[in-house]
C-alpha cells in the first residue's frame, strides 16, 4: 500500500463542511425530492463525512485504510441502532441524535455507506495524485 499524499488543511475543512452542509440540506430542506432518496442520501453523505474524517485525522494512510476504517465506523453506528436502552432512544429522537445516530437500522444504508466512502476514496486518490 502507497502512502497517500496529505490532503493541505483547508481542503479537507472544505470537504467535511460541504458535505455536512449538503446533508443538512438535503434532509431539512424541502426539496421535493422522493422519500428515500433524502433518507438513503442523507446516510450517504453522513458516512462520506466520515471518510473525509478520518481521511485527515490519519492523513498520511493508504486511501484504501481510510476507507475501511470509514466503513467499519460507519456500520458500526448502524448496527447501533439495534441496541435500545431508553437513555439512548431519547437522544435518537432529538434532531442532533438522529442527524449522529440514526433511528432505525436500514441494511440499504450499509450498502449506502459503502457506496459513499468507496466514491469518495476514490475521488480523493485521483484528485490528490492529480492535484496536489
Amino acid at each position: 500500500m502507497s502512502v497517500a499524499q496529505p490532503r493541505p488543511l483547508w481542503a479537507s475543512a472544505a470537504l467535511i463542511l460541504g458535505t455536512i452542509a449538503a446533508g443538512l440540506a438535503l434532509r431539512m430542506v424541502p426539496l421535493g425530492l422522493p422519500e428515500p432518496l433524502i433518507k438513503h442520501g442523507g446516510s450517504a453523505l453522513w458516512a462520506l463525512m466520515i471518510f473525509w474524517l478520518v481521511s485527515t485525522a490519519f492523513s498520511r494512510w493508504p486511501h484504501l485504510q481510510s476507507a475501511l476504517v470509514a466503513i467499519g465506523i460507519a456500520f458500526a453506528v448502524e448496527l447501533f441502532q439495534l441496541y435500545h436502552a431508553p437513555l439512548l432512544d431519547a437522544f435518537r429522537l432529538t434532531r442532533l441524535g438522529a442527524l449522529l445516530l440514526g433511528r432505525v437500522f436500514s441494511t440499504l444504508d450499509l450498502i449506502a455507506y459503502a457506496l459513499a466512502i468507496s466514491i469518495g476514496a476514490y475521488t480523493d486518490r485521483w484528485f490528490r495524485s492529480a492535484h496536489w
